[in-house]
């Protein structure tokens, strides 16, 4: 559980180092880079431990996927509320078959 609950706090950290510049571009690019670097320290944070964490209980590959779906909910949460950008029904096919994609990796 911990292994989600720091991916979790490590992807808030990322969308926002990665996507936040977005609604303001008056920010000149060299700042925007350094507050992104800035803020990406402390994905890196909390991305490591709950790597190390949950390597043994997961794979790889599962560490992975688990990282890309929740990457994923935090996006489309911080791109609706913060970016105000609306999910269409083409989001929502392809993040159902993503989803037949964590099937597939979990299955024995």
């Amino acid at each position: 559980m911990w292994t989600i609950i720091l991916l979790i706090i490590s992807n808030i950290f990322m969308t926002f180092a990665w996507y936040g510049h977005l609604k303001d571009h008056s920010v000149p690019m060299w700042k925007a880079i350094a507050i992104s670097w800035g803020i990406a320290f402390f994905e890196y944070c909390f991305m490591i431990p709950a790597n190390r964490i949950g390597y043994g209980k997961f794979n790889a590959f599962q560490l992975k996927t688990i990282q890309e779906v929740i990457t994923l909910v935090i996006f489309v949460v911080f791109s609706v509320l913060y970016l105000k950008e609306q999910v269409r029904w083409n989001h929502i096919v392809s993040f159902v078959f993503i989803l037949g994609a964590v099937y597939f990796m979990f299955k024995k």
